[in-house]
């Protein structure tokens, strides 16, 4: 640990800084329901895209890229693609504003606007619920996960083993105290201060990543002056492949070999074509019911939500990837210091830790801290802000409608103790970043697809088809490791969506359809496009003067060329840091047309309220 007084100083003036935020928004977060779960509604676009932003720069999430882009090199830009990252352009383009038309304040309360409230009508708000908070508790787990490895490299459980003989924790559970000592923190500032008091501090998170992630961008630049080349093998250097990675690093560090072997991404071709097809049907789908649908829902309009989906990709994308070529590069250079290998095998997690440790200076190490912890913080709190709404909303506020401020105020806190605790738990039994990581995105959210599709796009799909297919979705993606031992679970994942669709299409098809009311009043507040002819001819023969959504082509259009724009930003910082000038200024005139594209054919577009 190399700590200095003055970085230990900018940690503790951190943490007092997001503390006081919190106490001074408590008052306010008391006021109403939503003035806790939704900011009140009242915070403007661009503060909420910072704040979604900030709350995607995670630890364990940046620690994961980083080890991609040290084995695969530029290939590992399509990688992210299995979230996808590239939901947030469909989201831009159009699923924000429906979303953001239905005035819901969760994921599972806008499942009444389009089943309606019946009593057969709520198993699709059961079933949600139930996802949600699945998935939210996983998403802290892994959070978890993440933050207390990070943390091991810097304060070493021999210092802290020194200070505390009585601390009855042996050295491989170090990461779990580190881990839930800081989630106790976030969640302190999360529950005083609700949804403002997270925007605002992931406001401050993001400007301190900015300057962090350039500062480890120059340094890397430098670095690879100074070196020439990276010692990397064919390949490492080109973004494009074929159907077989032919990627092999004998004569540069053979156990990478082993780690590629491992990951099971082979044959690449065929591995990239499930995860676009997989990324395409869950950006379809519209966004989980977790941190990124609360700060939709609490956008001022749905223009605003819209405009809010834009800003993560241009705030986040070059911020985070300086920070992951400058530490990749870093890695690559100075490998054999940072002491990774054990037993014949390299912990690829634990790149990003070990570079800051050695090869940022004291002074800049505190900031770097504060920034990573600050990106933990940011991502818990969102998702533990989700994770309550759906608690109290969904479940507290249906049992007891009554209920007064002060009753729901007291309930945010018990039920947050709840989550957080259970979050902990989890964590503990976690194995490792990756494995927790690829459960989530391709086994968990693999249950999620094909409901959530056809929820948007056929109106003949009711509450109880909605209910069987997520319920299934859900019990096949908790059985595929058991299944399918050993696999990746993106393979898999055709096996779950056909599982899931047929239990949709065949839950609705064998009931009765959703009433007529609820549909026609749900099209004519979101106007989606897809397969919705009876209730659209309906809602048209009511109101003369309604017009429905015939976008989709230009829909199709803006989401082609704003998955080009968000590759461009995402390849622009790694191209400079790399010092591939041409390459660099390729992409950026790219994006620069794809800019002017989009204002034509999707800002000019937008809704004005």
């Amino acid at each position: 640990m190399k700590l200095q007084a003055f970085d230990l100083a900018v940690i503790i003036l951190y943490l007092a800084l997001v503390t006081l935020i919190g106490l001074v928004l408590k008052k306010q977060a008391q006021r109403s329901k939503n003035d806790y779960l939704l900011g009140g509604k009242s915070m403007p676009y661009w503060m909420l895209g910072i704040s979604n932003a900030s709350g995607m720069f995670d630890i364990s999430g940046t620690s994961w890229m980083v080890a991609m882009m040290f084995v695969y090199g530029l290939k590992s830009v399509w990688l992210p693609w299995l979230w996808p990252v590239f939901n947030q352009i469909f989201m831009m383009v159009y699923l924000s504003v429906w979303l953001r038309r239905s005035n819901a304040s969760t994921g599972a309360e806008w499942m009444e606007t389009r089943f309606g409230k019946a009593g057969g009508d709520r198993l699709a708000h059961h079933v949600i619920v139930i996802f949600a908070l699945l998935s939210c508790l996983s998403m802290m787990a892994y959070g978890f996960i993440g933050l207390g490895k990070f943390l091991e490299i810097f304060i070493p459980w021999t210092l802290v083993k020194s200070l505390l003989p009585w601390l009855p924790v042996s050295e491989q559970y170090a990461a779990h105290v580190y881990g839930v000592l800081f989630t106790l923190f976030t969640v302190a500032y999360s529950m005083l201060g609700g949804m403002k008091s997270i925007v605002w501090v992931d406001l401050i998170h993001y400007g301190i990543m900015v300057v962090v992630s350039a500062s480890i961008a120059w340094i890397a630049w430098h670095e690879l002056g100074n070196a020439g080349r990276l010692p990397v093998p064919e390949g490492w250097y080109n973004p494009f492949f074929g159907w077989e990675l032919d990627m092999h690093w004998t004569g540069y560090l053979e156990l990478v070999n082993r780690k590629i072997e491992r990951n099971g991404f082979s044959p690449f071709g065929y591995f990239f074509t499930l995860m676009a097809a997989k990324g395409i049907l869950a950006s379809l789908a519209g966004p989980a019911p977790t941190y990124d649908m609360q700060k939709i829902l609490s956008a001022r309009s749905p223009r605003e939500a819209a405009l809010m989906s834009m800003f993560v990709n241009v705030v986040l994308l070059p911020t985070r990837y300086l920070m992951i070529i400058g530490i990749t590069v870093l890695g690559l250079l100075f490998f054999q210091k940072l002491h990774l290998q054990s037993n014949g095998q390299i912990d690829f997690e634990r790149i990003l830790p070990a570079v800051l440790n050695l090869y940022v200076p004291p002074g800049l190490l505190g900031l770097v801290l504060v920034g990573l912890m600050g990106a933990f913080m940011g991502t818990f709190a969102g998702t533990f802000n989700a994770a309550q709404a759906y608690m109290v909303n969904d479940i507290y506020l249906k049992r007891k409608p009554d209920a007064t401020n002060r009753q729901i105020s007291r309930m945010n806190y018990l039920l947050g103790l709840v989550v957080v605790s259970i979050s902990i738990l989890l964590g503990i039994f976690m194995q490792d970043v990756n494995s927790a990581l690829q459960w989530i995105v391709s086994a968990l959210f693999g249950g999620f697809v094909a409901a959530n599709v056809l929820k948007w796009h056929w109106w003949r799909l009711n509450s109880f088809g909605f209910f069987c297919g997520m319920l299934a979705g859900i019990l096949a993606a908790m059985a595929g490791p058991y299944l399918f031992p050993g696999m990746l679970p993106l393979f898999y994942f055709p096996v779950i969506l056909v599982i899931s669709l047929a239990a949709s299409v065949a839950g609705s098809l064998l009931t009765k359809p959703t009433d007529r009311q609820v549909l026609r009043c749900f099209y004519k507040n979101i106007r989606p496009w897809g397969f919705w002819k009876p209730v659209r001819d309906e809602v048209m023969q009511e109101d003369k003067h309604f017009v429905p959504d015939s976008n989709f082509k230009r829909d199709a259009w803006n989401i082609v060329i704003g998955i080009i724009a968000q590759t461009c930003i995402t390849s622009v910082p790694i191209f400079l840091v790399l010092r591939l000038y041409p390459q660099t200024l390729l992409a950026v005139l790219i994006l620069l047309g794809c800019a002017a594209i989009l204002r034509n054919t999707w800002y000019a577009h937008l809704p004005r309220s």
